[in-house]
């Protein structure tokens, strides 16, 4: 294991502080069950913003006991108090077994005495069934870790291997096998599915820009077999989509996380139906071009 790296891992002073409160008190919960912290998301891949999720992963040894669990809950409710506004509220990530998180895998599917029904919806992913190993997963602005898929993927794993920063603990490449190409878009071109049977919920502006951004980004790895910002998604999606959809991903692009008042907007019914046109044909483009 090494130590914390001695930078500061992130541009903004109070998210700094924030992070190396949590660590230090998830580091004392899980104790020798404690493996590495890294930051995934954004902060590793770039393009982040003062008002963009920190996204993380902790590795552990193997599943939480009631004992550390229980210590983490109270940890992220405390850190919800810290005098940090808008960062007490931004972390985002997952506490992963070890083994679970060298590499995807649909065995096991449920933790050892927590078998979940085939109707089981995910709290992380809009109510999606099981698919695979859930972890102890905490929502952005959430309080309580809850079982969750959300980052048990490729995507995170490849973002985590690749791009990752490390806060404490080895290498993630010494934690997580190589993410192929060929990984990427099995896992992205199911996403994009298993998506699209939600019915894409829009009910705010904030949602309806998440949808074009994420198909933007699925049709990005589609392409490049590897994992992009959001940001740099949609750019590329300006110059290599068919050009009528141009408008729609320059508004979506438009829409700012930290302008609470134009992403708690309703979203306009022209919209809704736009990107449900370009949702679907995402997956057109994405059955012709790469199936």
């Amino acid at each position: 294991m090494v130590d914390r790296r001695d930078d500061e891992p992130t541009p903004y002073a109070e998210l700094n502080t924030v992070l190396s409160y949590w660590l230090e008190g998830a580091q004392a919960a899980l104790a020798e069950n404690f493996v590495g912290a890294y930051l995934q998301g954004s902060f590793a891949i770039g393009d982040h913003s003062e008002f963009s999720d920190c996204d993380f992963i902790v590795v552990t040894r193997e599943e939480l006991t009631p004992g550390a669990l229980e210590a983490l809950q109270h940890l992220h409710e405390r850190i919800h108090e810290l005098p940090c506004l808008y960062w007490r509220t931004g972390l985002e990530g997952s506490y992963a077994p070890a083994p679970i998180l060298r590499r995807w895998t649909t065995v096991p599917r449920d933790p050892p005495g927590e078998p979940r029904p085939d109707d089981w919806a995910d709290p992380g992913l809009l109510g999606t069934p099981p698919l695979a190993y859930p972890f102890w997963y905490l929502d952005h602005g959430g309080k309580a870790l809850v079982r969750s898929e959300h980052d048990n993927n490729q995507v995170v794993r490849w973002t985590l291997r690749e791009r990752g920063t490390v806060l404490a603990g080895p290498s993630p490449k010494d934690l997580v096998d190589p993410v192929t190409p060929a990984d990427l878009r099995t896992e992205v071109r199911r996403t994009l599915d298993r998506f699209l049977a939600t019915g894409l919920p829009m009910p705010m502006v904030a949602w309806q820009a998440f949808w074009v951004g994420l198909c933007c980004r699925i049709l990005h790895t589609l392409e490049t077999g590897t994992v992009a910002s959001k940001k740099a998604a949609m750019t590329w999606a300006q110059a290599a989509l068919e050009p009528n959809w141009r408008g729609l991903i320059a508004r979506a692009q438009a829409v700012r996380k930290g302008d609470d008042e134009q992403a708690a907007r309703s979203a306009d019914p022209a919209e809704v139906a736009l990107t449900h046109e370009f949702a679907t044909y995402c997956r057109t483009l994405a059955n012709r071009a790469w199936s």
